[in-house]
């Protein structure tokens, strides 16, 4: 029996996933992780508020979703003060990613991106056929200038930021951002993530111009509001690259309980801002805990903090087993020379305690 004819792009893709998660760890090990610090999400969990509108709408999730979005799309407008017509909704950041490279990139088309930066939108370059071209960090950020650079030798369609970044937390201002706006070659589109934007510090996000067809402003509520699990997520823009998402978006993507918590999420605008600040309060301890371990925390706009080992990769790479080995689960950049790094999400004060107390082990045996 002959199988299916899978096209040429997809047959000579490598087999392969970004992440290896907390749970497929789990289930290798036989047991749980204590502290589970190293997914980047918010351990701070979702607005009571939020919980009592899901709860309350369980009920009714016999009924399909809203495939117009149409209540949370106009909240998340009014919430920028720009039109329903410059919102779309998507399935966390990572659905709209793949839906932009859907859009604009055909086999042979250049996309630009820096080495080490989010995996998962590389896998939807590759699915498009596109090739990409990947820019060295500097002084652990994100190169602008180099990856505007690259855009202009290689005519490409697509630069890809994030601001603030993952994996490092670092981050450029605002009128950095404008400025590299206003410089992007003719046909280049800036797709800017924003996943961080809700704990980054005052004058880091450009003011949205919904004007500009040349950027794309991507937000989630998986971060700071706490939603990571329901996959909800949006995308910012002109009228005309909107309309267009909308042609090749799923429309029944969103389920019905993650329409209702995007909803209530942000109108508790309180809640988000009682979450931020213990972000800020666990990035100091984490960074605390590193200087007293003779290591180097980066500054963080996100909500993880990642930490120089002050040694090499291979020695990270040890100090994280280390850590996953002694129940507390973290994670690491993966490319040299970000991967003499481990990073540590912000966590609740049991989370802390067990990793103030295993990182001393972990890194006497990793130098062991």
């Amino acid at each position: 029996m002959s199988g299916p004819c899978f096209t040429k792009i997809i047959e000579e893709l490598p087999s392969s996933v970004s992440f290896v998660g907390p749970e497929a760890q789990e289930r290798a090990r036989g047991a749980p992780f204590r502290a589970r610090i190293g997914a980047n999400e918010s351990v701070y969990g979702p607005s009571p508020k939020v919980i009592e509108a899901v709860q309350a709408a369980t009920q009714e999730n016999w009924k399909y979703c809203d495939p117009d979005n149409f209540d949370l799309k106009n909240a998340i407008a009014d919430f920028h003060g720009v039109k329903p017509e410059n919102v779309v909704i998507i399935e966390g950041i990572d659905g709209g990613l793949g839906l932009a490279n859907r859009m604009l990139v055909e086999l042979g088309d250049h996309v630009i991106t820096s080495d080490g930066a989010y995996p998962t939108f590389n896998f939807h370059v590759a699915a498009c056929g596109g090739q990409l071209t990947k820019v060295p960090f500097r002084d652990d950020k994100e190169d602008i200038g180099a990856l505007l650079d690259a855009a202009r030798d290689k005519s490409a369609k697509i630069i890809y930021l994030s601001n603030p970044d993952n994996p490092m937390g670092t981050w450029w201002s605002a009128s950095d951002l404008e400025q590299a706006m206003a410089d992007l070659p003719d046909g280049t589109v800036f797709v800017l993530d924003e996943a961080y934007c809700d704990t980054a510090p005052d004058g880091t996000l450009p003011a949205i111009d919904v004007h500009n067809p040349m950027v794309m402003r991507f937000r989630t509520f998986s971060k700071a509001y706490g939603l990571a699990g329901a996959r909800v997520g949006y995308c910012i823009g002109e009228t005309g690259v909107i309309s267009n998402f909308e042609k090749v978006r799923n429309h029944y993507g969103i389920n019905r309980l993650g329409q209702v918590a995007g909803l209530a999420a942000i109108k508790d605008q309180e809640y988000l801002k009682q979450t931020v600040s213990k972000i800020a309060a666990a990035r100091d301890r984490i960074s605390e805990i590193a200087r007293q371990n003779q290591l180097s925390p980066i500054a963080s706009a996100t909500n993880f903090v990642t930490i120089d080992c002050r040694r090499d990769g291979a020695f990270a790479q040890k100090v994280m087993q280390e850590l996953l080995g002694r129940d507390v689960f973290v994670r690491m950049p993966g490319v040299a020379p970000l991967n003499r790094c481990v990073r540590i999400g912000a966590g609740l004060d049991a989370d802390m305690d067990l990793f103030e107390e295993k990182l001393p082990e972990a890194l006497a045996a990793a130098a062991g």
